[in-house]
């Protein structure tokens, strides 16, 4: 059973060794292959087959890449635009402070307000997440797949969690869970990534509230202050705390 923690909206990022495989596997999750819907395909059809376009596209971009990197990053924008919900990874990733309750104490003012801030965050946010998993999946190249199952929720046939195994080239051997929610369209995106026991919803979200309590509570300067290095930084922090 899918606890309500694991149903946050979370994305990966792009560190060395074990933390490539952080910043590359959530495009294994959400690329659909061409002529078919998302609403045709199950949580675990989704995974599999978005494995083989990635690494198609992963092995067919250093041909191009040094001229026309821009060609890469367009491509890997387009695929994340077309089935993620940035606004609502970014309005998980800022927790509290983006919450329906917090919008409710707020007057007119207020709320507009932190309206703005939050259309500003889903650029901000989905910018750096293009920039850092583009990067990070050109060095996870060679790597092989193999789906484990795939279960739903005995509370919600809305959520379910794909298991997969990834095998690096190095001969390493990782276990991801795929937390999956289905939209009222029919279509099943990714909601949440365990790696090896870490959930990367939970980074995310620990990542703002630090940066929010280091600037007393200055949304603004939070977003204008958001950027890849920063990110990285908390996920090495995190990962090696956890070994």
């Amino acid at each position: 059973m899918l606890s309500t923690e694991e149903t946050i909206v979370t994305m990966p990022i792009y560190v060395t060794g074990a933390r490539q495989l952080f910043g590359c596997l959530l495009m294994f999750a959400v690329l659909v292959p061409p002529g078919v819907s998302a609403d045709d395909l199950g949580p675990g059809e989704i995974i599999k087959n978005s494995t083989d376009r990635i690494m198609a596209l992963v092995e067919g971009a250093p041909a191009y890449f040094d001229e026309t990197p821009e060609r890469y990053f367009r491509g890997i924008g387009a695929e994340l635009d077309a089935v993620v919900d940035f606004r609502g990874f970014a309005r998980g990733v800022m927790g509290e402070y983006a919450s329906g309750a917090r919008h409710r104490s707020l007057d007119a003012a207020g709320q507009q307000q932190l309206k703005n801030q939050l259309n500003r965050f889903v650029e901000v946010l989905r910018q750096s997440l293009i920039n850092t998993y583009s990067r990070g999946l050109l060095a996870f190249g060679g790597s092989r797949t193999e789906l484990a199952s795939t279960d739903f929720s005995s509370d919600n046939a809305r959520l379910a969690s794909v298991s997969q195994r990834v095998y690096s080239p190095e001969g390493n051997i990782y276990t991801i869970r795929y937390v999956m929610g289905q939209y009222k369209d029919g279509s099943w995106k990714l909601r949440n990534m365990i790696i090896e026991g870490i959930s990367l919803g939970e980074i995310y979200r620990r990542q703002f509230e630090a940066a929010a309590q280091s600037a007393s509570g200055d949304i603004d300067t939070v977003i204008a202050d958001w950027g890849d290095d920063q990110v990285q930084r908390l996920q090495e922090d995190e990962i090696d705390g956890s070994q």
